[in-house]
């Protein structure tokens, strides 16, 4: 299988999914992409000082460039309507630099939290990549754990699609389980798929609670892509070094919560050869949901079931 290497330079650079797009890449299922990202606000490098604009990707299209700073699209030679795309996620290291903000735009989470209204609070990140750790401007620490915020594809709804709500075929998920290790399973809705990765986060909570994590820009990506043609999926799952995972996404958190637990009941269902309702039962002691984050208008919540959680005694 052939390896490939992707670099940001703007011919590579997109910032909505679409079918209409260019493929950058044409690869066989089993081949694997390697990739430099920038941030999702299209950042050459990092601000120095609080208040200071990054340089950014020049020239953009305001219509077509107003989303994540994308890498993409992959054409998957074979890839058709209701197949799976594997991705398994191989490498992820981080840039050097990052930053989180509060506050600042309208946003549901601003309007939840008052105090945010006509304020503004910025942190700027020194990251080290070698220790895992990053610091920001008042000398705090945090542990990195970092991951792609952005691995998708368009649906099937011609014309442009934002990169900002997650969806059936994936995009801005923010699920903080798909580090390196993790394998994610997409359902596909369009001939060739147009795979499109970006939004790197050096570190992020369940949740995403101010709408940023540390947004930061990848120096290496190792993504390994297979079309498979025996999983039927309705929503994206996704497969942890020690667990099963399972999307909910939804506008309403209480809606995303329960589809989340209904493709759960059918992974253990399916896996343990069980009636639903007992899925249900085992599930109910077994699994833990998770609000994956409220930050992309369309809500995402996590089921997590450990793979030594439900055990056959003969």
């Amino acid at each position: 299988m052939a390896t490939w290497h992707i670099e940001p330079t703007r011919e590579n650079l997109h910032g909505h999914f679409s079918t209409d797009l260019t493929p950058i890449l044409r690869i066989q299922s089993g081949d694997t992409v390697t990739a430099r990202t920038l941030d999702a606000g299209w950042s050459l490098e990092g601000p120095r000082a609080i208040g200071e604009r990054s340089p950014k990707v020049e020239p953009r299209d305001p219509e077509l460039d107003n989303g994540h700073c994308l890498v993409g699209p992959i054409f998957m030679e074979g890839a058709q309507p209701g197949m799976t795309l594997e991705v398994q996620i191989n490498e992820v290291q981080v840039g050097s630099w990052g930053w989180t903000v509060a506050g600042g735009w309208k946003h549901q989470v601003n309007e939840w939290f008052g105090f945010l209204e006509g304020h503004t609070t910025y942190h700027l990140w020194t990251l080290d990549g070698e220790k895992m750790v990053g610091q920001n401007q008042n000398v705090l620490e945090v542990t990195l754990r970092p991951f792609l915020g952005v691995l998708g594809m368009p649906p099937a709804a011609p014309g442009r699609h934002s990169t900002a709500p997650p969806r059936a075929t994936g995009g801005n998920l923010d699920c903080k389980e798909l580090i390196a290790g993790t394998t994610l399973y997409l359902p596909i809705e369009v001939e060739g798929a147009y795979f499109s990765l970006g939004d790197g986060h050096a570190v992020q909570g369940d949740g995403e609670a101010s709408v940023t994590a540390i947004e930061c820009p990848m120096k290496h990506v190792s993504l390994t892509l297979r079309l498979l043609d025996d999983m039927s999926l309705r929503a994206p799952r996704a497969k942890t070094k020690d667990a099963w995972i399972t999307f909910g996404l939804n506008e309403d958190l209480q809606k995303a919560t329960f589809q989340a637990l209904e493709e759960m009941v059918d992974l253990i269902s399916h896996k343990y050869e069980m009636k639903r309702l007992d899925a249900l039962a085992m599930a109910s002691l077994v699994v833990d949901l998770r609000i994956t984050q409220i930050a992309n208008g369309v809500q995402g919540v996590h089921a997590v079931l450990p793979f030594d959680a439900i055990r056959k005694t003969s």
